[in-house]
């Protein structure tokens, strides 16, 4: 008797790629995490969550909908990623910038670790778009309105605190200034060539407000180094704006007529 011929099961195939829904939704499991332990180091009641979460949800369905049909993935891309991760740090820090209660010594220096780590996940996830080729504007644009949020947050909670005056809100106020200027004024809406001393100027805001943050920087001093960050925005802000007020003509020529974008 011949044996009888076995039909071979096909392999099973795991699914290791990601959608962007997937990656939004699996954010939200550091997102409570961080928003519990945020809450818990403010006294704040856990109802405060939904401080946090929210804004989040919006962010997510805002993502997906403008997710280019041609982002290269998988799911939202590694930087993104990393950025949304980001975002899971930036929203429970901001929250209590936005609602009432007093913040104790311990909590302003949870505050400060968390927006630590995310100033450095700040200057990972360019890097790492760019390693695996998925650089996009998306990403870009995902990337500064994070950052210009997590000022806005940064400047309120200073400002609460009592070491610098309503100023510090210019900070993070600056930014959507430009913003409404350019809805007012259409020349502001021009492309600016990409400069480095923006990053840096941007950079540098950050690590001010975190460390005027910290309860052993003494009023005098997080005034001063505060309104030096704050003179180098409104220098790189006005800067901007006399560029594309001129039309964006350069009147300075550029020594690599071939790059105009390596600076």
């Amino acid at each position: 008797m011949s044996q009888a011929t076995r039909t071979p099961k096909p392999p099973i195939v795991r699914e290791t790629s990601s959608s962007p829904s997937g990656d939004v939704a699996l954010g939200l499991l550091p997102l409570v995490a961080v928003s519990l332990t945020t809450c818990w180091m403010l006294a704040r009641p856990t109802s405060h969550v939904l401080l946090a979460l929210a804004p989040y949800v919006a962010l997510g369905a805002l993502l997906l909908l403008r997710l280019p049909p041609s982002h290269p993935g998988p799911g939202l891309g590694p930087g993104n990623r990393l950025t949304l991760a980001r975002a899971t740090l930036v929203l429970p820090l901001a929250a209590p910038a936005f609602m009432p209660g007093v913040v104790t010594g311990t909590g302003y220096w949870w505050l400060v670790v968390l927006s630590a780590i995310a100033l450095v996940l700040d200057a990972l996830d360019g890097p790492l778009a760019r390693r695996t080729e998925t650089v996009s504007a998306f990403g870009a644009r995902f990337d500064m309105e994070l950052d210009a949020f997590l000022l806005v947050a940064l400047s309120v909670l200073l400002w609460r605190t009592g070491k610098a005056g309503s100023w510090v809100l210019l900070i993070g106020g600056l930014r959507y200034a430009f913003v409404l200027g350019g809805i007012l004024w259409p020349r502001l809406r021009g492309e600016l060539l990409p400069r480095r001393r923006r990053k840096v100027i941007c950079a540098v805001q950050g690590i001010v407000l975190v460390v005027g943050l910290a309860p052993v920087i003494l009023p005098a001093l997080a005034t001063v180094i505060a309104a030096l960050a704050l003179l180098l925005l409104v220098y790189s802000f006005a800067v901007d704006t006399w560029w594309l007020a001129a039309g964006g003509i350069s009147l300075r020529p550029s020594r690599n007529p071939s790059n105009v974008d390596a600076a």
